[in-house]
């Protein structure tokens, strides 16, 4: 039996004991998790200096901070997600019980990214642990200190038998892959998700993916350029454009390109000085696989800005392209490194003309104090998300859905999205065995009359809580009524 069959195994097994049910049980091991992350925020950051260059003080702001926010919230509102969930009554049910109940759904599998190692294998797993279930926890081979780290310490913290981690690379994934689960969770590109999504059909298990693509940055000409390009700079190269929901490419009137690049190369200074080689907070490409496919996009566009390399230390400074062909080399894959194309636009129609003619991206950014041009942007495309005069920070906000639409994912999470993703919502009615006589208009012998029945009951619409207010009132003007009455003999 494979290590990878033996740890599902233990989950489920861990899983039908019954001890994730109580809330209690969840919160503990949700605070054991914050407590890892407290203590162990040194061989965190030095893991992630090792496999991304990551700054020390870089790691908590990109990484650590949102999982604490995430496991305060579960914690704090654990009982009230976790709660039945009252529903809408008909004059069928008035007598009934009726609700939602969100049970755990089983075993989940949890398949984590290279780039945000911790905050996208952590927070689904923060979800998983919130609603109840059981989670076997692969992180990404690529970043490979990032994966020992976790496999390491994290059991001496939370459950090793209800959330144990399956460390390697492709055979290990594939192995995993070939074993029942009750939800897989998968962070990446549309190919692998694609695998992914291929070997939970087998199982009929249910996927959550988030993918990326091409996020497109639309900039208005008459927007305050310093500010937009500022945003968009440090949305772009930070993890050096590593980043799912990253400004892919930018969309603007050819009049402003000039400025937008200049903007551009002045935060780039500000943020990591005339030379990011030598900048803490500059990080680097993966690994030199990467580092060529990169590079490899640079063909037949024009670099304004930036473009030094060095592959030893898999460098590349953040670049500026423009003038970009759509049909250019850059413009075919979502880039995931620190190049950004310029392609010129001359109206908002023809930029979101191009944006639709595409893929949907995870992200749509939109800059502009023109809040009639951000609404029709947003009634007139479609994508995960959107976020109008910033970069990123909609993946900060947890009462926000986060996830992709068509080739850039499904499914979603954060917040209370986690917990209801990774939630059976089992629908329960609870009946009475008395008023039988309601009953007679669905049993057999069916006649006119009582299918008249049926129809009134069924396709009347009364406004239950119309009624109740109107009760109260009722019985309130009795009352008074009455008071009054023997107030004034």
């Amino acid at each position: 039996m494979s290590k990878e069959k033996q740890a599902v195994d233990r989950a489920r097994k861990a899983f039908l004991t019954g001890r994730t049910k109580p809330l209690e049980y969840r919160i503990r091991q949700l605070k054991a998790l914050q407590r890892f992350i407290n203590e162990r925020q040194k061989e965190i950051a030095d893991a992630l200096k090792k496999d991304l260059s990551k700054s020390e003080a870089g790691t908590p702001l990109y990484e650590t901070l949102g999982l604490e926010s995430e496991i305060n919230l579960a914690v704090k509102k654990l009982a009230e997600w976790a709660a039945p969930r009252p529903v809408t009554k008909n004059l069928l049910t008035l007598s009934d019980q009726v609700y939602i109940q969100p049970e755990p759904l089983g075993v989940v599998l949890i398949i984590g990214a290279w780039n945000y190692p911790w905050a996208v294998t952590i927070q689904p797993l923060i979800g998983a642990i919130a609603a109840g279930n059981a989670a076997v926890i692969k992180p990404s081979e690529v970043s490979a200190n990032t994966a020992k780290v976790m496999e390491e310490l994290l059991h001496l913290y939370i459950d090793k038998e209800m959330y144990p981690v399956v460390t390697g690379g492709v055979p290990e994934t594939q192995e995993l892959l070939r074993q029942r689960f009750d939800h897989i969770f998968y962070t990446g590109n549309s190919t692998v998700g694609k695998v992914i999504m291929e070997a939970a059909a087998k199982n009929l298990t249910p996927v959550t993916l988030e993918l990326g693509g091409k996020s497109p940055c639309y900039i208005d000409k008459n927007c305050d350029l310093t500010v937009a390009c500022r945003r968009i700079a440090w949305g772009k190269y930070t993890n050096c454009g590593q980043t799912c929901i990253a400004p892919d490419y930018i969309l603007c009137d050819p009049s402003i390109q000039d400025r937008v690049i200049e903007e551009i190369k002045k935060s780039v200074k500000e943020f990591y000085t005339e030379d990011p080689k030598t900048c803490p907070d500059y990080g680097r490409i993966i690994n030199q696989r990467h580092f060529k496919r990169v590079m490899a996009l640079l063909e037949g566009s024009k670099v304004a800005m930036g473009g030094e390399n060095d592959e030893s230390q898999c460098y590349i400074a953040p670049t500026v392209l423009r003038d970009v062909n759509p049909d250019a080399k850059v413009m075919q894959e979502e880039i995931f490194g620190p190049l950004l194309p310029i392609l010129t636009v001359d109206s908002v129609d023809e930029a979101i003309e191009f944006v639709n003619q595409r893929e949907k991206p995870l992200a749509l950014y939109i800059f502009s104090t023109d809040s009639k041009l951000i609404k029709k942007m947003i009634d007139e495309t479609s994508s995960g998300g959107v976020l109008a005069n910033d970069c990123l920070v909609h993946f900060s906000v947890s009462s926000l859905p986060f996830g992709g639409v068509g080739n850039s994912g499904m499914g979603c999470y954060h917040g209370r999205h986690s917990f209801d993703q990774l939630s059976h919502l089992r629908g329960c009615l609870i009946k009475q065995l008395k008023m039988e006589g309601m009953n007679s208009m669905r049993y057999p012998p069916h006649t006119a009359k009582k299918l008249d029945w049926a129809r009134f009951f069924l396709l009347k619409e009364v406004d239950l809580a119309r009624l109740w207010r109107m009760a109260l009132f009722t019985v309130f003007t009795v009352i008074t009524a009455v008071v009054l009455q023997r107030y004034l003999l």
